[in-house]
């Protein structure tokens, strides 16, 4: 694509490839090749093999073409046109056509500047080709090496309490730059990496415009865009999400991988940058998850596309206060969920819905409460379950509490005689009170914890557990009386 009025240019596609640079190929010292004109820089993409007077039809660009100038009769317009092309470098052989490269066709090399290598008599195109191929085949093993340590270090920096920060700072490390998220107009939000001098931190903010979306644009605007200031490589990507973010770069020279590298930072942070924005797909999600922990099984399933085993899990910052969507929206993404439901009210905890607990695992800066998984008809059930778990996780501090259904001497306490039997005995009970009760006897008749669990005050506690003492007429601290509240709670 050529570059705009303004010197920005959204640049080629990519090729399937990383480039060889010429001097890895010279650097083979089996083949014996010679530079003898043009510059000594230049990467190489593919190589062609012609004899055609005119090969100019057969290049893609980027080529290194070979030749035994079988056809060579006007060693100028021959080079123009390979140069025309976009061919990187020629490589002509010598013998049996010619003893010697033609003198005409260095000096037309250096006159265009096209790198001319000698292919000596005994080195084979194919030899040459081969080789090409081979270092090729290097570059893409260690920019797939280094792609995936950058997606690791990418993942664990979105998983992170604080994800944009974190993900920009640690694409500012692997790309040995600096990273921006951008506002529309080109207003600094969070940043990372080395401190860029006045004149790059411009262009970032004029990148920042042309890549995001404007109302009086008459074409759609490019994903991206790059500008070199100073021998600084500059790039801007605009965010999904239709907010208008742009993640800007300033890196040195550009290594094989920084796209790609680039491309899951853009990813990540589109994720977690577009509930920062507020309501859109946060809002969205979180309005899902509570139909479906509402709605009837039969309509879940046409929803989700899954009849489960499904996962609740509940989770609460530790760091106390409101929880914001775009670290809820973190959370989820390191549990492998976009079910996310930021709760209606600062106070209320962030529920996920999990098919795969693979990913089950305890979160920095969150404690968690996680039910068993159940089949659709169990949603509202584990619901609670993970409620009741979190709030155990808070009171015993511990970060992650898995709810476990009853498997021992408990699960034996089934059918409808048991369950009318604790009907009858919790019935004095309103459901504030039972849920105190039920609490309580979990942590073992501690007032603070059960404080800390339900979030109220330990003389609130009090008070409630001496009202389950007055309205059931027995004595709380008999082990045999606790033993069969507990069954029975457990049974309601």
């Amino acid at each position: 694509m050529p570059d705009s009025p303004t010197g920005i240019s959204a640049g080629p596609p990519l090729p399937p490839t990383p480039p060889v640079p010429l001097g890895a190929l010279l650097a083979r010292e089996e083949l014996g090749l010679r530079r003898i004109a043009g510059p000594d820089r230049a990467e190489l993409l593919w190589v062609h093999t012609s004899e055609m007077a005119d090969p100019y039809p057969y290049l893609l660009g980027g080529e290194l073409l070979l030749s035994a100038g079988v056809l060579l009769t006007d060693p100028e317009w021959y080079v123009s046109r390979v140069v025309e092309a976009g061919a990187a470098a020629l490589g002509f052989g010598v013998r049996p056509v010619h003893e010697s490269v033609p003198p005409g066709l260095v000096e037309a090399c250096e006159r265009h500047g096209l790198p001319l290598l000698e292919v000596p008599p005994e080195t084979t195109f194919t030899s040459v080709a081969r080789a090409v191929w081979q270092l090729m085949a290097d570059a893409r093993h260690h920019e797939l090496r280094r792609t995936a340590r950058a997606q690791q270090a990418l993942a664990s920096a979105a998983a992170r309490p604080d994800p944009v920060p974190a993900v920009l700072h640690q694409l500012a490390i692997q790309l040995g730059g600096r990273a921006v998220l951008l506002s529309p107009e080109g207003g600094e939000i969070h940043s990372a990496g080395a401190r860029t001098a006045p004149a790059v931190r411009t262009a970032l903010a004029r990148l920042a415009r042309v890549v995001a979306p404007q109302e009086r644009r008459a074409a759609p605007a490019p994903a991206s865009a790059t500008e070199s200031v100073d021998g600084t490589h500059l790039s801007a990507y605009a965010l999904g999400g239709g907010h208008g973010l742009v993640l800007a770069l300033a890196t040195g020279p550009r290594e094989p991988g920084d796209h790609t590298v680039a491309g899951m930072a853009v990813v990540l942070l589109s994720l977690l940058a577009a509930p920062h924005q507020g309501a859109g797909s946060a809002d969205r999600s979180a309005a899902l998850v509570r139909m479906l922990l509402g709605a009837a099984p039969g309509e879940v399933g046409a929803l989700l596309g899954s009849d489960g085993p499904w996962t609740v899990v509940h989770g609460r910052r530790t760091s106390g206060g409101s929880t914001a969507p775009l670290t809820a929206g973190a959370l989820g993404a390191s549990l492998g969920s976009a079910l996310v439901d930021t709760g209606r009210r600062p106070e209320e905890a962030v529920r996920v819905l999990l098919t795969d607990t693979s990913r089950l695992t305890a979160q920095p800066g969150w404690v968690l409460g996680a039910s068993d998984p159940v089949p659709l008809d169990g949603l509202a059930a584990a619901d609670t379950w993970a409620s009741r778990a979190l709030a155990r996780a808070e009171a015993t501090r511990v970060p992650l509490l898995l709810h476990r259904v009853d498997r021992g001497l408990a699960g034996l306490l089934t059918g409808e005689a048991a369950e009318a039997h604790a009907r009858a005995l919790l019935a004095p009970l309103s459901e504030s009170l039972r849920e105190t009760l039920r609490c309580w006897l979990s942590l073992h008749g501690s007032w603070d914890r059960t404080a800390v669990a339900l979030r109220i005050h330990r003389n609130t506690v009090r008070q409630r557990i001496g009202r389950c003492t007055e309205l059931l007429d027995t004595d709380l601290d008999d082990m045999d009386v606790r033993t069969e509240l507990w069954f029975a709670l457990r049974l309601t």
